[in-house]
């Protein structure tokens, strides 16, 4: 099933890099950012989440909560966080279970290798828990932009 702008997000629960246990439903009234990455300090991972980061403080003002998410376990994203000061969540889907409930776990092409692994996919979760917007060509450098634009703020 492909999900598209005006279905019900996918409900979740798994652990954030501090081991915490997280919920969608924890943010219900409030509009969230869940943005899957492939892989912790990785190039364009590096990259989006930097400019998350550096974009944070007017995120915030606009009431948004970012939810990163990949496949790599807490300690991983512990160790990410730390290097790069992210000021956001980060949700270890270990088991797979989110990545496969929103469609972007799949099989992708590098170097002309094939492989499954998570598929770059931002998804603009409303305050009522549905999707107003999908982006699927995601410019790392410039992702905040296209949260705001996209979203109309």
């Amino acid at each position: 099933m492909e999900l598209k702008p005006g279905d019900k997000a996918p409900g979740f629960t798994t652990t954030d890099q501090q081991g915490n246990t997280i919920s969608l439903s924890d943010y219900k009234g409030k509009k969230v950012v869940l943005y899957f990455y492939p892989k912790d300090d990785t190039e364009g991972c590096t990259a989006q989440a930097c400019n998350i980061r550096d974009n944070f403080s007017a995120i915030k003002k606009k009431g948004i909560v970012i939810l990163g998410a990949s496949t790599d376990d807490a300690k991983s994203h512990q160790k990410f966080e730390k290097k790069y000061s992210l000021p956001f969540t980060l949700l270890a889907d270990t088991d797979k279970k989110v990545v496969n409930d929103y469609g972007v776990w799949g099989l992708k092409k590098f170097m002309g290798r094939e492989y499954m692994g998570t598929i770059r996919t931002t998804f603009l979760i409303n305050e009522e828990g549905y999707i107003d917007k999908i982006i699927d060509k995601v410019d790392t450098k410039n992702h905040t932009a296209q949260i705001m634009e996209e979203w109309g703020l």
